[in-house]
């Protein structure tokens, strides 16, 4: 009797088991030791000051922090704790939910045929999410940084790279793995190892990692570019199902990565000097032209509050 295939296919279903539970780990990549540790409070714990990490070193060592990087992905799943369950069930019951009914909703978007004006329109905002995109949208980021010595703009051109590049090998490793099919392969059967690049998706995972550093540089008082870069990323993911190049499982994993990937890499690698109100040399999150920056102040002598709004013309 062959058993090389049952012996291939076992090890496959191992691989694809890793792969899930390494899933299911990224939020865990964005945690601080001190919330993942029940047993200490904020109250007793005092703040460590941070020290400023100069923008250059992001340059000189972003291929080293890209391995770093993926050290850390790979080897999340072993780092798992009780707190990561308020994220982790619910995940793994939508993601089950989605595969269990992956072929009913995509075979309900071909029960009257293909809408072309629905594929056209899918196809269109899926290059959002395309490589040259999402690397434009980071390599504008940096470029428009040095060019007004904005050390904002430059940190997050180079943070949504390295992210752009973690989710990329993240992402070829899982497709080799599980090796699925697309919807339009055998009436949307989605078949685990049988020769198909499926799990997860490329796109939503890329577009979700870049979003997640634009938004957690920029959203933090500006909930319009939060919403905003989420809502993109979100579309991406759509896009991705209802023009019918992946399953809704596929989605939702490709987003859950690439947000974990993105909120990792921005809270291990972000300058915290760059958070202070200083100017638009360091991209403070106020600051603008158009805008005044606000200040708030304190008069001991009378103990009245106020606020200076000094104003750049």
């Amino acid at each position: 009797m062959d058993m090389s295939y049952p012996t291939a296919r076992a090890t496959s279903l191992w691989a694809l088991c890793f792969a899930i539970l390494l899933i299911f780990s990224q939020s865990a990549l964005g945690q601080t030791p001190q919330a993942n540790n029940p047993n200490i409070s904020p109250e007793s714990t005092p703040t460590p000051t941070p020290t400023p990490t100069p923008a250059r070193s992001l340059k000189k060592d972003f291929f080293v922090n890209i391995l770093r990087d993926q050290r850390a992905i790979w080897t999340s799943p072993f780092h798992l704790n009780r707190g990561d369950a308020k994220w982790g069930i619910p995940l793994t019951l939508s993601f089950a939910g989605l595969l269990a009914s992956d072929r009913h909703t995509s075979g309900s978007l071909v029960k009257n045929g293909d809408n072309l004006s629905r594929l056209r329109i899918s196809r269109d905002i899926s290059h959002l999410g395309a490589a040259y995109t999402t690397g434009g949208v980071a390599a504008g980021f940096y470029l428009i940084g040095r060019a007004t010595h904005n050390a904002r703009a430059r940190e997050t051109g180079v943070l949504a790279m390295e992210s752009l590049v973690d989710s990329t090998i993240v992402v070829e490793a899982l497709k080799g793995v599980s090796q699925r099919q697309r919807p339009t392969v055998d009436d949307s059967s989605g078949e685990f190892f049988d020769g198909g690049s499926g799990f997860p998706s490329g796109h939503t995972i890329t577009a979700w990692s870049v979003a997640t550093v634009i938004a957690q540089e920029y959203g933090q008082h500006r909930p319009l570019v939060r919403f905003g870069a989420y809502g993109l990323a979100t579309a991406v993911g759509i896009a991705r199902y209802t023009g019918r190049n992946h399953f809704l499982s596929d989605v939702l994993v490709g987003g859950a990565m690439g947000y974990g990937i993105g909120r990792y890499v921005y809270r291990k690698h972000h300058d915290p000097a760059l958070d202070s109100l200083n100017g638009k040399r360091t991209g403070g999150p106020f600051h603008s032209r158009l805008f005044p920056l606000v200040a708030p102040r304190y008069n001991p002598a009378t103990q009245t509050y106020g606020a200076m709004l000094p104003w750049e013309f």
